[in-house]
């Protein structure tokens, strides 16, 4: 009986904790790979290269939350990014050039949030031709030209505060406890659970389920098009075709910290932790000399263990508690 109840709490212990004894695991890999993995420098660099797919995976977040999905984020940040750039090359005002990069991703979430909460389109169909529009947007706005020359803009993904914490990881920092007020301290973020968990008791509850849709979206855009800031700036170019499979890489962070495809479920320190996973995966990778080819495949195999998981931990939780305990 005594061996019974070890073995529950052990399995509840590792149900909970799980993301966090993964991530251990991996630091410890990482530890024993390479010696360099442990360096000041290198984690440095891990936050700072990383910062960009964890804000993000906090975007993914919310909407996965909401049962939503966004697959334009990674054009929507090329076209944030550039536009960003060429305006303070027009202007040579940082504080607009920079509000301008988020407006930009503002207004092409706004064009999802529509079609989505107005027009009843599918996310997944939705995202996806806003990934076409951005995508083209951005490459006929340049000619299809990379914009070098950027100046102080670079400052956002290469300069640091006080010359001791890059600003990446402040921003990243500052978006972590943005997304973890929303969802735990605002009623926009009890909402958005709700919607996830179950869209038509939320409407019958009150909720305003298409308006909370549509800002939910307009947060992401502001997540998106300062990611999209951030990496042009941290690149010191405007490169119109960058961005591309970031969208998968916060997807897959998400998942991985625990936000379930099925909604209704996920939080900030968990998808903070799954995109720490995957940066350190990277890193790993990048360190011991993997092939960049054979890298992708692994990528690949990343995002497809994250979807196995999140469906066996969709199929555990669906089990009535007595079936759990026969086994």
């Amino acid at each position: 009986m005594s061996g019974k109840v070890n073995k529950n709490k052990i399995g509840a212990f590792l149900g909970k904790y799980s993301i966090f004894v993964i991530f251990i695991a991996f630091f410890i890999v990482g530890i024993i790979l390479s010696p360099n993995f442990l360096t000041l420098s290198n984690i440095t660099n891990v936050l700072r290269q990383n910062s960009v797919v964890t804000i993000l995976a906090f975007g993914e977040t919310l909407l996965i939350i909401c049962g939503l999905i966004d697959l334009s984020s990674g054009a929507v940040l090329a076209v944030s990014g550039v536009i960003g750039i060429m305006f303070f090359k027009a202007t040579g005002n940082l504080a607009m050039a920079f509000s301008t990069g988020i407006l930009v991703g503002v207004a092409f979430n706004a064009l999802s949030g529509l079609l989505v909460s107005v027009y009843k389109a599918p996310p997944f169909i939705a995202t996806l031709a806003v990934t076409t529009i951005a995508r083209g947007s951005v490459l006929l706005f340049v000619n299809g030209q990379d914009q070098y020359q950027i100046g102080k803009f670079n400052m956002f993904g290469q300069g640091s505060f006080l010359g001791i914490i890059p600003y990446p990881i402040i921003f990243m920092v500052l978006m972590l406890v943005l997304t973890w007020y929303i969802l735990n301290h605002t009623r926009f973020g009890r909402s958005l659970y709700a919607i996830g968990g179950n869209e038509e008791a939320a409407n019958a509850s009150g909720i305003k389920v298409n308006k909370t849709k549509f800002i939910c979206y307009i947060i992401n855009g502001v997540l998106v098009g300062l990611a999209g800031v951030i990496y042009m700036s941290r690149v010191n170019a405007g490169i119109p075709n960058a961005g591309a499979g970031y969208e998968f890489d916060a997807l897959t962070a998400a998942i991985i910290g625990g936000t379930s495809f099925s909604g209704g479920i996920g939080t900030a320190a968990g998808t903070l932790i799954g995109a720490f996973i995957v940066g350190i995966i990277n890193n790993i990778m990048n360190l011991v000399g993997v092939n960049s080819y054979l890298q992708q495949i692994i990528r690949g195999a990343i995002i497809a263990l994250a979807v196995i998981m999140d469906i066996f931990a969709k199929s555990r939780r669906s089990k009535p508690a007595g079936i759990l305990e026969k086994k």
